[in-house]
């Protein structure tokens, strides 16, 4: 778990450094979550040291996708189009003022959230999909929420020009009843995250699009205790990263007979930070946010791009 300590913004430093500007209709970090409650909270997509006009637009699972998306009665379109001009004028008027970044996130997030109204709910029409692709993902019933639903909304989300989507699945945290919860997840995720790819594949979209899967930390490879679960473990797990300008079909690195420790080709979070940077066009030595008087890197002062695994 991540703590709400100062400086503790590393879980989300990555994904908004990518943050570079807004598309014209749907904000570029969309968060999409399966359930309310995660571990960590806001910290697993929030901000972090970075202005919030590069935080995530939650969407959420049930009614509107996103709070506030409709009008309430009474209140038309060109009334709340002055209104906002109205605002956008004064908060201007502080911006220039005192040339708060905040201010512009402020006026950003309303401008984005006007055009939300228009453009969210056909993106969140799945009745658009053809049954053979519903069928691939394995959804049973459109406005049911899954995982599958958001892989494929996902999907449509990146078709939109939004650069990064971030989905959840929660529950992983098995110290106990391993055997039923993790062929519960694992039916939830598999069939979904194939999917995807294949479909990213198919639309030609997999080759401009770098799909990350992961978790903070993995599972201890002997049983917790008496119980059937298992322990953190972060001194050996996975992660699978697909197209976007990496090999298809490899394994880099391995751990011992035992997959306690890793043993051949060990990568730290600050090489994987620096790979993922490097495929996305950044230097991670380069790429610097100025905060509470220094520069920061991604990577700290740390991290190696994973050459063997690129394309």
């Amino acid at each position: 778990g991540h703590s709400e300590g100062l400086n503790h913004s590393l879980p989300c430093k990555l994904a908004l450094a990518l943050a570079l500007s807004i598309n014209g209709s749907i904000k570029l970090f969309t968060l999409i979550q399966v359930s309310v409650g995660k571990s960590g909270g806001k910290s697993n997509y929030g901000c972090g040291f970075l202005p919030s006009v590069y935080g995530a637009v939650p969407f959420r699972n049930k009614g509107d996708p996103i709070l506030y998306l409709s009008n309430p009665k009474g209140y038309d379109k060109e009334a709340q189009r002055a209104a906002l001009d109205t605002l956008k004028r004064l908060n201007q008027q502080t911006l220039d003022d005192m040339a708060d970044p905040e201010t512009a996130a402020r006026i950003q997030a309303y401008e984005t959230a006007y055009r939300l109204q228009s453009s969210a709910p056909e993106l969140m029409d799945l009745s658009q999909e053809s049954q053979a692709t519903l069928d691939a993902y394995n959804i049973k019933d459109v406005k049911e929420t899954s995982f599958a639903r958001n892989c494929l909304l996902g999907r449509r989300l990146l078709e939109r020009d939004v650069r990064f989507v971030q989905l959840f699945h929660e529950a992983w945290d098995q110290h106990s009843n391993l055997d039923k919860n993790l062929r519960k997840n694992c039916l939830d995720t598999d069939q979904p995250f194939a999917a995807l790819i294949q479909d990213l594949k198919d639309r030609g979209m997999l080759k401009d699009t770098l799909v990350v899967w992961g978790g903070e930390f993995g599972r201890t490879p002997m049983a917790q205790g008496t119980d059937d679960g298992r322990d953190h473990h972060n001194r050996a797990f996975t992660i699978i990263l697909a197209g976007g300008g990496i090999k298809a079909g490899i394994v880099h690195g391995g751990t011992d007979d035992f997959g306690f420790n890793v043993v051949e080709n060990p990568v730290h979070v600050h090489d994987l930070n620096a790979t993922l940077l490097h495929t996305l066009g950044f230097d991670h030595e380069r790429l610097t946010y100025r905060f509470q008087g220094r520069d920061f890197r991604l990577t700290d002062v740390h991290g190696n791009v994973v050459k063997n695994i690129l394309a």
